[in-house]
């Protein structure tokens, strides 16, 4: 399915290992609800990070995951200034993820990129 928006916020990171259940279960059912409900959030895809193999140049390339995080939400977002709004302070910091989650969470980074084309 093509991207809706304009704008994607991208969160990516590690977890604890022995915290990967909890993580994905706050992540589902609390943090993606949560700011769902934040004006100017259309949609969020959860991806998990996975070695490779791609076939190139006439070679078969093994691709490792490397030092990349395993996890990633890509936001679909009409707009940055939504990560600025109080609905999305609230939202970030409701539920379990502040203080069960995001203590657990490591190698984070946040990027937010503009869809060309359709």
């Amino acid at each position: 399915m093509p991207i809706g928006t304009r704008y994607v916020f991208i969160a990516s990171m590690d977890v604890d290992p022995e915290k990967e259940d909890l993580f994905n279960e706050v992540y589902d059912t609390e943090h993606v609800p949560y700011l769902l409900e934040v004006p100017g959030v259309i949609a969020v895809t959860r991806l998990k990070a996975q070695d490779f193999e791609v076939s190139m140049g006439g070679e078969l390339k093994s691709v490792p995951r490397g030092e990349t995080p395993t996890w990633h939400a890509i936001y679909e977002i009409e707009s940055p200034d939504v990560m600025k709004s109080a609905a999305w302070a609230e939202a970030v910091e409701r539920g379990r993820w502040p203080g069960e989650v995001r203590p657990h969470t490591r190698n984070r980074h946040h990027s937010v990129q503009r869809v060309m084309g359709t």
